[in-house]
């Protein structure tokens, strides 16, 4: 089966924390991609959550712009997985797709709006 480490940020307060999902709540997320919206009540949590990234078991990042789930060598410039030492440098570097598969460690999600609070 399955199991994530969910990483749920909070933009407003600027605080993260971590949750473990097992099972059926991380059988929810597999095919899912890198900006797609979810109700959190389907994984036990308030609110919308919307995915903003993650990794696999060896580290590697998932990068929104990379198909599928597989990973591949991307020529980079900037972004997710590189950060270029001097301006115009390239290079081919290993990443993983936007979609969360088998593989995946990790997933990062924010908040997108909190729950109505009842007056």
């Amino acid at each position: 089966m399955a199991s994530f480490k969910l990483v749920l940020s909070d933009p407003k307060t600027g605080k993260s924390e971590a949750k473990e999902l097992k099972d059926s709540p991380a059988q929810l997320l597999i095919g899912r991609k890198i900006g797609d919206v979810l109700d959190g009540a389907t994984i036990g949590l308030a609110g919308k959550i919307k995915i903003t990234g993650g990794s696999d078991k060896a580290g590697f990042p998932l990068r929104g712009d990379t198909l599928g789930g597989g990973k591949n060598y991307v020529l980079m410039t900037r972004g997710v997985g590189y950060r270029a030492k001097e301006e115009g440098s390239k290079k081919r570097k290993l990443v993983r797709g936007g979609t969360i598969t088998e593989e995946t460690f990790q997933v990062n999600a924010k908040l997108v709006d909190e729950p109505q609070k009842a007056s």
